[in-house]
């Protein structure tokens, strides 16, 4: 299938253009900020059905036009240490797009893809646990959707939980939480087509306060984990990889324990999808997924 891959400005409808047209190149978008609750009480997300009574959340929503860069053609100026996030083209891969139909197959053929190539491209990495992973469709009748509310995975707190959580030894979680550890979420499209829809914006961590960010209790079924909001804040600088394929890679740092305690690296990237204002009429819905590592060392 071929696609239209137009960089200059386009100044006619969605519905004018091609419906293989794949939007790039610099654009705003309205983006979800958080908003403090009401009642200025702490702020908590239920992961499913809260109890009844319960909001789902009890925070609000701040809606901001943002400024979004295309990194297409600048892919290699990003860092993990420097953004927090960082761009993998020409991967290669033994999935096909039914991989992604079943657990067991996206743990026995994508997860050692995942864990090899986290090694390869974090120095000093010498032992990674993939914890869990999500597949999100751009369709009303999928269990998980892409997330139009800017936000950061983990908290500093949450990230050590997850050490204790998934490292079963006492002794040997100690060990590793004294090193360096990370949360790195590997994300990626599920076709080889160029996403067109419902596309993935981050900020630059040199450009985010940490006052930007705001602890939010996570709720599980069976234990409450840890998010972060984040309020907008004119200075952050906010990007977007165009028509991403299933042959690139974003890793998407979530916590670094370095950061936390030196402050020489960067520690997190807010990240959210977004609604293209240029996504043709008749474009395919976006599917991706991602995998969520502690990378230690």
């Amino acid at each position: 299938m071929s696609t239209t891959t137009i960089t200059t400005t386009i100044t006619a409808t969605p519905a004018e253009v091609a419906p293989d047209y794949v939007p790039r190149g610099a654009t705003s978008a309205d983006l979800t900020f958080y908003a403090p609750p009401a009642d200025n009480s702490a702020p908590f997300n239920y992961v499913e059905t809260p109890p009844p009574g319960q909001p789902q959340r009890n925070y609000g929503e701040d809606t901001q036009k943002v400024s979004l860069t295309d990194i297409r053609g600048t892919e290699d100026a990003f860092t993990l240490d420097k953004d927090s996030f960082q761009a993998l083209q020409n991967i290669p891969s033994a999935t096909t797009y039914t991989t992604f139909d079943s657990d067991t197959s996206i743990r026995e053929t994508y997860y050692p893809e995942v864990e090899a190539l986290l090694l390869q491209h974090i120095p000093n990495a010498h032992k990674i646990i993939l914890f869990d992973h999500t597949i999100r469709r751009a369709n009303p009748n999928a269990p998980r959707q892409p997330v139009n509310r800017v936000h950061v995975d983990q908290t500093p707190a949450a990230a050590l939980d997850r050490v204790n959580l998934h490292i079963t030894d006492p002794a040997e979680a100690e060990a590793l939480a004294q090193g360096r550890y990370r949360i790195v979420n590997v994300w990626r499209p599920l076709s080889a087509e160029p996403v067109q829809s419902s596309p993935l914006a981050f900020a630059s961590a040199a450009s985010v306060e940490e006052s930007d960010l705001v602890a939010i209790q996570h709720r599980y079924p069976d234990r409450n984990g840890e998010t972060m909001g984040v309020q907008f804040n004119p200075a952050q600088k906010w990007f977007y990889w165009s028509g991403m394929t299933g042959s690139e890679r974003l890793f998407l740092k979530c916590s670094d324990s370095k950061g936390l305690r030196d402050g020489d690296v960067a520690q997190w990237v807010p990240h959210t999808a977004f609604t293209d204002v240029r996504t043709p009429v008749g474009a395919r819905p976006r599917e991706s997924i991602e995998v969520r590592a502690l990378v230690f060392g």
